[in-house]
Formats: C-alpha cells, structure tokens, sequence
C-alpha cells in the first residue's frame, strides 16, 4: 500500500476500481432480480393480513405476532449464516433459501388454522434468512468497487418485489380468497432456477473475485470502541427506520380503511403507492454514498423524513397518500449507505455484517409490528401513526458517527 493511502486511511477511488474489477451488471441484475421475486413473496404475508383477519377472527396483537414470527425467523438466522459464509462461501445456499419459502407458501395457501399460519410464514422467513447474506455477498463482488451502487441494486429488486406483492393480493388474493396464494409458488420456481444458475457463476469465479474484492475495503484508523460505538449508531438508526416502516407495512391497510373508509383492495393500492415509494428511494442512497460520503446520505435520510411522519397523521386521505412518497422515498435511502458503512468499519466480514444488519432491520420490523399491534388494541390505529411520527427525530444521533470514506468532489 502506498504512503498516500497510510496517511489518509482510505484507498483512492481509481485504485479501487483497478483492483476489483469490472461491475458485473448481468450477476447484480440478476441477485437483484431474484430478490424481487424473494420480497414479492414476502410481502404477500402482510397483504393478506385483512381477510385473515376476518376469517381466522384474529385481533391485531395475534397479526402483530403472525409478523413477528416471520420476522424473528428471518433475522435470528441471518448473522450466523453470514459469519458461516464468510469462512466458507455457499454457492447454491439462495436456491436452498428459496426451496423454504416455496414449502412455506404452499403452507399459508392451505393453511386453516392461526397454528398453520404461524409455521407457512415461519419458513418464509427462514427462507429470507438464508438468502439475504450471501446474495448482498454476491452483490459486493460483483460491484467492481461501486458498492453502493451494487447494493441499491439488489436492494430495489427486494423493495420492488414489496410494492408490487400487495398490487398482486389485491388482484388475486382478495377477490379470490388465501388459497390462490398457491400461484404464487411459480415465483418461488422462477428463482429457484435464477439462483442455481448465478450459484454456477459464484462457484467458478469466488477465488479470484474474492481475493480482489479483500482489497477494496477502505482502510480506517478508528479504535476498536469507536467501531463498536458506531455500529450500536447505526443498529439505533435501523430500529428508528424499521419501527416506522413496521407501522407502514403491517398496519397502512387498516389505518386507510378505519379512518377514510376505503374498501380493502384499494387499501392496497394505497400501500403499493408507498412500498413504490420505497423501492425508489433505495435505488438512490447506494449511488448517492459513493459520491458524497455515507454520513451525508444517512443524516438526510432518518433525520430528514421528520417533517413528513409528523404531518401524516394529520392529513386527509389525498394528501396521506401524497405524503407517503416522500417518505418511502427518503426513508428508504438510508439502507444501503448504512450497510455499507457498517461493512467499511467492519473490512473482511461482509457476510456476517449483512447478516447482521439485514436481520436485525427484520427483527426490529417484527418486533415493532408486534409492539404496536398491541398498542392499537388498547388505543387506536390512529394513535400508532401520532407515536410512531416521532420515531426519525432519533436520526439525531448520526452526528456521532465517525467520517469514514470520501466526500464527494
């Protein structure tokens, strides 16, 4: 390593492209691709939350439980697969992921009983557990040193795959009733066969791309506590973002019909117009970090989406929807430049950190849909939003965080 890099602790941007390579776009399309179909799946879970409701006479702590069992299998798993990997990478492991999800939807379609439910949505999110490592892996070698950018595009496969899931319920599931949720089984099919063959890719190419991805980690000079005290940040900044998107998700539908009396397929129009939202904003926080520093981007995103949570509960059914834009779209940046970051201070792991990150953003997700299912049996559904709106002022605490990268020129 020169001595400009020792000085500055950080290799030159020309430097890392020459090590890692050309970006490998058809890989990235593809993982990206891949996840769209995962997520789609997935977000079939939340989708149908009405008509189970109705039909399994549930209440909303018991939904809030259905999402926290998805959610935990999701997330309790993901560290310890990405620290497996790291050690010895898996090829065809996505494909092995998304044979779970498979049996899981097959489950929830025939399911007749809360039990059943329970289990179909339990290996959905083993399924998503085992995927989401080594894909956000993949997608980091094949970056060729962009990699922001790379995971902005296998983030906005995931997130498009979430707004488009309650479109399709919507249009199959609700009018036809859970057990037309079996069609979608040729989803999980479709990837299973994507997988296997970007798992053929990986297994030739892993040796040589891993060594030239190991030197494209910025170099840091931070201690060891300062590290561990930047990703306790960051893991803040995740449950402030996946407590918020908790109360989108699980709970947007019955927020819209219980206080604009709404019917319930276009509840899910309205939710689509925000996981869209969504998806949009993670394509942009990847590219976005790679110029002008993750900070910048992660400042913006949490502490920025404020003025829009807080005047949410108060508007009326166009402008809730209009609201909604903006915040999916600002929201929704912060992922990618926060993973990455974490990934910089943490060189070498990336399996392990994505795992850590993708499942602990999970489990946040299940735990807060669980807290404030709760929250609005003993209130209102209207009151979670008025709670919940607070939630991005936590982005205050980014200014904390070390300046690590480079800012943009």
């Amino acid at each position: 390593m020169n001595e400009k890099v020792q000085r500055s602790g950080e290799i030159p941007a020309k430097e890392v492209k020459d090590i890692a390579g050309k970006t490998v776009f058809p890989i990235l399309f593809a993982i990206s691709f891949a996840h769209l179909l995962n997520d789609t799946i997935q977000s079939l879970i939340p989708a149908i939350y009405p008509i189970v409701k109705t039909s399994f006479k549930l209440t909303f702590a018991q939904i809030g439980l259905i999402t926290l069992t998805f959610q935990m299998a999701a997330s309790i798993l993901q560290p310890f697969v990405g620290l497996y990997t790291d050690r010895k990478p898996q090829p065809y492991s996505l494909a092995v992921g998304m044979g779970f999800s498979l049996i899981g939807l097959v489950l929830l379609s025939q399911a007749s009983n809360f039990e059943m439910l329970i289990l179909s949505v339990a290996l959905v999110g083993i399924g998503s557990s085992i995927f989401h490592p080594e894909a956000s892996r993949m997608a980091s070698l094949a970056s060729g040193g962009r990699r922001g950018m790379a995971q902005s595009v296998f983030q906005v496969g995931g997130n498009a795959g979430s707004s488009i899931g309650p479109l399709l319920a919507a249009l199959i599931i609700v009018p036809y009733g859970q057990s037309n949720v079996m069609w979608f089984s040729v989803l999980a099919l479709l990837a299973i066969i994507i997988l296997v063959n970007v798992g053929g890719w990986y297994k030739l190419k892993i040796s040589s791309i891993a060594k030239k991805a190991a030197t494209t980690h910025p170099v840091h000079t931070l201690s060891r506590k300062k590290v561990i005290i930047s990703v306790i940040i960051l893991l803040t900044l995740i449950f402030s973002k996946y407590f918020y998107l908790a109360s989108m998700s699980s709970y947007y539908t019955f927020y819209v019909i219980h206080k604009f009396g709404v019917s319930v397929q276009s509840s899910q129009v309205y939710l689509f117009i925000f996981l869209f939202s969504v998806a949009a904003g993670t394509l942009i926080g990847g590219p976005l970090g790679d110029k002008i520093g993750r900070k910048y981007v992660i400042w913006g995103s949490i502490l920025g989406v404020a003025p829009f949570t807080l005047l949410l509960p108060h508007a009326n059914l166009f402008w809730t929807a209009v609201l909604t834009v903006p915040i999916g779209v600002i929201l929704a940046s912060a992922f990618s430049a926060i993973l990455v970051y974490a990934q910089e201070l943490i060189p070498g792991k990336v399996g392990m950190v994505s795992g850590l990150f993708f499942g602990f953003a999970f489990g946040m997700g299940g735990v807060g849909s669980a807290f404030l299912g709760t929250l609005a049996d003993r209130t209102s559904i209207e009151y979670v939003y008025s709670v919940c709106a607070y939630l991005p002022l936590i982005g205050l605490i980014t200014g904390f965080l070390p300046d690590i990268g480079r800012k943009g020129r």
